[in-house]
């Protein structure tokens, strides 16, 4: 019995699987991708988190940057900044009153038992 060459059978299981896989194309179709990219700041309204990215969203508030020039403001009631799960911190943020509304339901319905 032959000793197994453990490198040799690696390689024709990447080649098997490599060969077995289609090849993708990394073309982007033509047509379906907006052209009106522009460089918007979005802010997070939670910590003041601001950053400058490129974006098609339309919003009608501006900001200057601290480059000095005037960019489009797109609010945010979360980012990465703020989120629990890349913080690692819990943080309650009470959106539209959320919060209240529960509250107030559940102290209806324990007055009535």
């Amino acid at each position: 019995m032959k000793p197994l060459n453990i490198q040799n059978l690696a390689f024709k299981i990447q080649n098997l699987f490599l060969s077995s896989q289609p090849l993708i194309k990394k073309v982007m179709k033509k047509g379906i991708h907006p052209e009106s990219y522009r460089l918007v700041v979005f802010k997070d309204v939670s910590n003041d988190y601001a950053f400058l990215s490129r974006s098609t969203a339309d919003t009608k508030e501006t900001i200057v940057w601290e480059d000095g020039n005037e960019y489009p403001l797109v609010k945010l009631e979360i980012s990465n900044m703020s989120h629990p799960f890349y913080t690692g911190k819990l943080k309650m943020i009470d959106t539209a009153g959320r919060i209240d509304k529960f509250n107030t339901r559940y102290k209806k319905k324990e007055t009535t038992k």
